[in-house]
């Protein structure tokens, strides 16, 4: 579960860092995913603020909160330069969607501060939100250019049937025979787990949160726990249905999990049986898709959802109930993947 996996994480960050980032933590309400990259934010930020001599604090957990107080739009816009300027882990400069990140984290932590904070005398930290003056980067994409890299990752019409297929009849053909073994075991869950990531377009971290008793396959439904902790009932794709029962069938006997094991999704480590985890679902179609020929990420096989769902019904809000978004804004890009209608048009053009 993401609890499991980010809450040690989060508690590593909060050690190293002033205390009033454990009241943002413990006030705001946040996901727990969310609140983990927010914490490696600020540790960055924080960093500059002493490597650049704004703080004098030895460490970050010493930076009063006096000194964000003071900061002013200048301040702001230097550390912005230094992001434009930084390598991220990949050694590439940081991408305006990436800065865009930073901000966006800097914007909640200020609002906090400025807002919401409930402090000891009822009182909020300070009342100067200096992120009120910083504008989000432009990026240089444009929605076409994003659906255009977007197409050519999903896995839209037939190829999608042709992807569970591959891992069906396909992949043990040249799977490394070390590994064949817990192949052979997990192939019905793994396959369970990509269709219905293709069918319901549910995030990996709504996929291994998954239990037995949210499944009504009866009606075709799934219930999820969405971000923020937000429960919410689904659609499940007809062409799906047949993979999750299959799986289904052979969890227990294959598996032989406790009775008090509610994840439906489960994997056996040293002779455990416990919920399947976050990166093992990312590795998993990291693995597949790239034996494939065609290596995505299981936010593409969501995208690829959202893609054949919008290009059906041309219904925005639709597509962003199924996806479990607050607004239609996200849904946007989806309106621009297929840009065959596009080229359609211009060839009609006199």
């Amino acid at each position: 579960m993401d609890h499991d996996r980010y809450l040690p994480l989060i508690q590593t960050e909060l050690k190293k860092l002033p205390v009033y980032i454990r009241d943002f933590y413990l006030q705001t309400n946040h996901s727990i995913t969310t609140i983990y990259q927010y914490l490696t934010e600020f540790r960055r930020f924080f960093n500059w603020l002493r490597e650049s001599g704004i703080s004098d604090a030895k460490e970050n957990q010493a930076i009063k909160v006096e000194t964000l107080a003071k900061l002013r739009r200048s301040d702001i816009m230097l550390y912005i330069d230094f992001l434009k300027h930084s390598k991220n882990k990949q050694g590439r400069v940081n991408s305006p969607t990436s800065i865009n990140r930073s901000i966006n984290a800097l914007r909640s932590l200020f609002k906090f501060l400025t807002v919401t904070a409930d402090t000891e005398d009822g009182k909020t930290y300070f009342t100067n939100n200096v992120m009120l003056k910083i504008d989000s980067l432009n990026t240089t994409e444009t929605l076409n250019y994003r659906a255009h890299n977007l197409e050519t990752h999903m896995y839209t019409g037939e190829r999608k049937y042709e992807f569970i297929d591959f891992i069906e009849n396909e992949y043990e053909k040249n799977c490394d025979p070390r590994a064949l073994t817990a192949f052979k075991k997990n192939k019905e869950r793994d396959i369970c787990i990509a269709a219905m990531i293709l069918g319901t377009g549910i995030r990996v971290s709504e996929a291994d949160n998954v239990n037995v008793e949210d499944l009504h396959l009866e009606d075709a439904m799934l219930d999820v726990t969405r971000k923020g902790g937000m429960r919410d009932s689904v659609p499940i794709a007809p062409w799906v249905v047949q993979y999750i029962e299959r799986y289904a069938k052979i969890r227990q006997d294959r598996y032989n999990p406790p009775k008090d094991q509610k994840a439906f999704f489960v994997t056996e480590y040293h002779g455990e049986v416990r919920r399947i985890t976050y990166n093992s679902i990312e590795k998993l179609i990291k693995k597949y898709s790239t034996a494939f020929g065609h290596p995505l990420t299981p936010h593409k096989l969501r995208h690829t959802l959202a893609s054949e769902l919008y290009e059906i019904t041309k219904d925005r809000v639709l597509v962003s109930q199924q996806l479990g978004q607050k607004g239609t804004s996200a849904t946007d890009l989806y309106t621009h993947v297929n840009q065959e209608a596009q080229k359609d048009a211009l060839r009609k053009l006199k």
